[in-house]
């Protein structure tokens, strides 16, 4: 059987005016809060189903919302609560509480469970996995052990992510394969890419044999 890795989901609260706030000139606070919703609980339901090893969801600012505590009901998942800290820190404690593991968010509509499965098999091979964005950040990170270096001291929600990763994992002397660049939700602008993507998914006819 091939070696288990662990999935790392980590989740802010749907809490309208606290989440999603790019999006809430777009969306209202209480709109922004419910795709939150929707984000959550599609990245769940896909890391169940790719089925690689275990799954929490890492919740801030606790895990008692009742959207934190339905999925831990109606899926096969954990829930832990993220530590103080910033991003870094943050990642780096889900990283450090598992074996082999990938980190990821929960806005990116493109994400499959094929992607979370090719990302498992490319850290069974070597030191780390990461999924760009075109933002210029990364969606998913694994890790094959704990490596602070690449979080501490990160400027964090800059076009620059991916790159600064790239020269620290090159400054450790880790092997890291990137899998295809993919695309998340955090502006106005994502919004409308996101229902264009849908409508085409909608419209394209399926081919028959």
């Amino acid at each position: 059987m091939a070696e288990p890795v662990a999935i790392a989901i980590m989740a802010k609260a749907p809490i309208p005016g606290a989440a999603k706030t790019r999006l809430i000139p777009a969306l209202g606070a209480e709109g922004a809060a419910a795709l939150a919703s929707q984000f959550i609980e599609r990245t769940c339901r896909i890391a169940c189903e790719a089925a690689i090893g275990p799954v929490t969801l890492w919740c801030a600012p606790d895990e008692t919302h009742p959207h934190f505590v339905a999925m831990k009901q109606r899926l096969d998942l954990a829930l832990a609560v993220q530590p103080d800290g910033d991003l870094g820190a943050r990642m780096h404690a889900a990283v450090a509480a598992n074996g082999l593991v990938l980190v990821i968010g929960t806005d990116c509509p493109a994400l499959t469970a094929d992607h979370l499965r090719q990302a498992a098999d490319a850290l069974r091979v070597h030191d780390a996995v990461a999924i760009p964005t075109e933002d210029g950040g990364y969606f998913l990170i694994g890790l094959r052990r704990p490596q602070p270096t690449l979080f501490s001291g990160m400027t964090w929600s800059v076009p620059g992510v991916m790159e600064e990763t790239r020269s620290r994992l090159r400054a450790l002397e880790l092997s890291w394969r990137e899998l295809e660049t993919l695309w998340d939700v955090d502006t106005p602008e994502d919004l409308e890419r996101m229902k264009r993507e849908s409508s085409r998914r909608q419209t394209t006819p399926r081919a028959t044999a």
